[in-house]
């Protein structure tokens, strides 16, 4: 198709788009280097790390766009239906991204999610200031701990040291955070724990025997 007929047409497809889509953010198309979205019913045309409304592309691959809002990330496909995000236009938005941990054995809260992209086992731990995983699970996942600073950590087997970093991404269910601060320890650890640089970024309350965590707005 010549570009100039396909640049024609983007406008009247982007108004049906957002006629049919007013809540969250979509994938409608792409121009060039650019992701055309359609966020709570209104076109826009970002290219990498611009933010429109809230939204910020992150990545655009081939028919799928990573974006962030209110702290949350998503990854859109092209065709698919909006993604609520945090800082939607209505309260629907965080009810589709919360996520909700059934308790386990022992009454802890233990679920599986990614980090970067590679899966794990986390566990919530409230006492817990960062994230915190041991060395044989970030070797395991494929960490770069080159960066990583050196420092300690007080637990309840005394003082250890740590290597403090940022993770990429965390990914629970539908729900992805970026740039997760986070320690590596010496010691096993069962599960990855999930420490509260990961939940302040979530209104927590428990019912019964689940624990559900929605996006702060």
């Amino acid at each position: 198709m010549n570009p100039l007929v396909a640049l024609a047409c983007v406008p009247p497809l982007l108004a049906a788009a957002a006629a049919a889509q007013a809540q969250g953010v979509s994938l409608a198309g792409s121009m060039g280097s650019k992701a055309v979205l359609v966020i709570d019913g209104q076109p826009a045309t970002l290219a990498v790390g611009e933010t429109a409304r809230g939204v910020r592309l992150l990545r655009l691959d081939a028919g799928e766009a990573q974006v962030e809002r209110g702290g949350v990330t998503s990854t859109l496909r092209l065709g698919a239906a909006p993604t609520a995000l945090a800082g939607s236009a209505r309260g629907a938005a965080a009810a589709a991204s919360e996520i909700v941990i059934p308790v386990g054995p022992g009454g802890h809260f233990v679920t599986s999610g990614s980090i970067n992209d590679r899966p794990v086992r986390f566990m919530v731990d409230t006492g817990a200031t960062m994230v915190a995983l041991s060395r044989a699970e970030a070797d395991r996942i494929g960490l770069d701990l080159g960066g990583a600073q050196r420092g300690t950590s007080q637990t309840a087997g005394g003082t250890v040291p740590v290597l403090a970093l940022t993770l990429g991404r965390i990914r629970i269910g539908e729900v992805e955070v970026s740039n997760v601060q986070a320690i590596v320890v010496p010691g096993e650890l069962p599960n990855v724990l999930l420490g509260n640089s990961f939940l302040q970024r979530f209104q927590m309350r428990r019912e019964n025997d689940l624990m559900r965590l929605e996006p702060r707005r």
